[in-house]
């Protein structure tokens, strides 16, 4: 049992990390990045769903990576 729970925190350590994300947008052709870092994943991905948002109204799109 106690390997479960150790097993269990190691797990959530890892997954509460905090990394580095680019958010990549392709507008008109050209391709612009920002990358955001020391940030949770759902962080850069609610600024990078903005940055979609915005580049959808002139045709483009933006990706997480």
């Amino acid at each position: 049992m106690k390997k479960l729970f150790s097993l269990l925190a190691i797990v959530a350590l890892f997954a509460a990390c905090k990394k580095d994300f680019t958010c990549e947008c392709t507008i008109l052709g050209q391709t612009v990045s920002q990358t955001f870092t020391d940030v949770k994943k759902s962080e850069a991905q609610d600024s990078c769903n903005a940055a979609n948002a915005g580049a959808s109204i002139l045709g483009g799109s933006c990706e997480l990576k």
